[in-house]
């Protein structure tokens, strides 16, 4: 059984910074895209990032327009771990913040919530003073 757990949330000032972590069990990611989205209240669940195998030892990384320059992903294939370093945080940054994860594949969005097979249960990162 696969499961994706997500740790680091939490309530955090304006222009601070948290670092969400991923743990995936049950299979191994290192050939496909782990990614992050978040969904803030009465709003649809937005694209964050995402990291993908593109062969070799090679991974890219891609950031939605609103959080590029201020959050890093990077994953750990050894501890099966994808982890997003959010910085200069602000309050629009407020949301349930969800782990996704795929196989290897081709010709799929990472920015699009239907390429993902598996997701986690959440982690609420609120930004405020």
């Amino acid at each position: 059984q696969v499961q994706l757990v997500e740790s680091g949330g939490g309530l955090v000032q304006p222009g601070g910074s948290l670092r969400l972590s991923c743990a995936a069990s049950g299979r191994t990611f290192s050939r496909g895209s782990m990614g992050w989205f978040r969904q803030a209240p009465g709003k649809e669940r937005e694209f964050v990032s995402a990291i993908s195998w593109s062969g070799g030892s090679t991974y890219y990384a891609y950031y939605a327009d609103s959080v590029k320059g201020r959050f890093t992903i990077s994953r750990d294939n050894v501890k099966n771990t994808v982890y997003l370093q959010m910085n200069s945080l602000k309050p629009e940054d407020t949301a349930v913040y969800y782990c996704s994860a795929r196989g290897s594949g081709a010709g799929y969005n990472y920015a699009s919530l239907n390429a993902y097979e598996y997701w986690g249960q959440g982690t609420q990162v609120t930004v405020s003073s």
